[in-house]
C-alpha cells in the first residue's frame, strides 16, 4: 500500500472513530439527562409525600384537622374564617380548618368554639408554630412541662406544634380551669397565669374577641334575613 492510500485509509478510520465517539458521548449525555430527570422526579415526589404527611393528615385522639370536619359550605363557618383571616392577616384557606377544628373540639370538650378561637387569636395570632420565651407552644400556647398528662409524651413536646393536638390539649386545659374556678372568666385568667390580676385583663381580651366573632355571625344572619325581602 502506497503512502497516499495509507493516508486515505487512516483518515477514513479516524473519521469513523470520531463519529462513533461523538455518538457514544451523546448517548452517555442523554442517559445522564434521563437519570437526572428520574432522580428529580423521585425527590419531588418524596418532598410532596412529606408535605402531605406533615400537613395533610394531622391527627390527635382520632380527629383530623385537614380533613373535612365541618360543612365547608356553611356560611357561618365561612364568615368566621373570613373575619379571622382579616384580623390576623392569615390566608383564608388557613383560617377555615382552624374554625372547623374549634367546632369539633368544642363539641368534644364541651366548650364554646368561639372562646377556643378567641384564645387562639389572643395567644398566637393563629400561628401554629408560635413559641414563647417561656416555652409555650402552638396556637393556644400550651406549656408542655405543665401538662405532660394531656398529650402523648412519646411524641415529645414538638407534638404540640401539631395544630389539632394543640387545640385539643389547650381546650382541655381551659375546660379544666373553668371547672375548678367556677367561671369562664376565672378559668381564662388561670389559663393565662394571671390569677393575681384583679382587673381580669386577659379574660376581657378573650371575651371581647369572642364578641367580635359573635357580631360577625349576627351580621351574616341579618344579611341572610334581608335577602328574601329584597328579592
Amino acid at each position: 500500500m502506497n503512502a497516499s492510500a495509507l493516508k486515505r485509509c487512516l483518515t477514513v478510520q479516524f473519521s469513523s472513530f470520531v463519529s462513533m465517539l461523538h455518538h457514544g458521548l451523546a448517548l452517555v449525555g442523554l442517559a445522564a439527562v434521563i437519570l437526572f430527570a428520574v432522580q428529580l422526579g423521585r425527590s419531588w415526589g418524596a418532598s410532596s409525600d412529606n408535605r402531605s404527611t406533615a400537613f395533610g393528615q394531622i391527627r390527635y385522639d382520632g380527629l383530623a384537622l385537614f380533613e373535612p370536619v365541618i360543612d365547608s359550605e356553611d356560611p357561618r363557618y365561612r364568615a368566621l374564617a373570613s373575619y379571622l383571616s382579616r384580623r390576623y392577616k392569615v390566608a383564608l384557606d388557613a383560617a377555615e380548618p382552624l374554625v372547623g377544628a374549634a367546632y369539633v373540639v368544642g363539641r368534644r370538650v364541651g366548650l364554646d368554639p368561639l372562646i377556643i378561637l378567641a384564645v387562639m387569636g389572643i395567644e398566637s395570632g393563629l400561628n401554629p408554630i408560635a413559641e414563647s420565651v417561656m416555652g409555650a407552644k402552638g396556637l393556644m400556647q400550651v406549656i408542655p412541662k405543665h401538662h405532660q398528662d394531656k398529650f402523648d409524651e412519646s411524641a415529645g413536646e414538638q407534638a404540640l406544634l401539631d395544630p389539632m393536638t394543640n387545640i385539643l390539649v389547650g381546650a382541655r386545659i381551659l375546660k379544666e380551669y373553668i371547672r375548678r374556678t367556677g367561671s369562664v372568666e376565672s378559668g381564662l385568667q388561670t389559663y393565662a397565669g394571671a390569677m393575681s390580676d384583679s382587673t381580669g385583663t386577659y379574660a376581657q381580651k378573650v371575651m371581647a374577641e369572642k364578641e367580635r366573632m359573635r357580631q360577625a355571625l349576627l351580621r351574616l344572619e341579618r344579611l341572610t334575613a334581608t335577602k328574601p325581602a329584597a328579592a
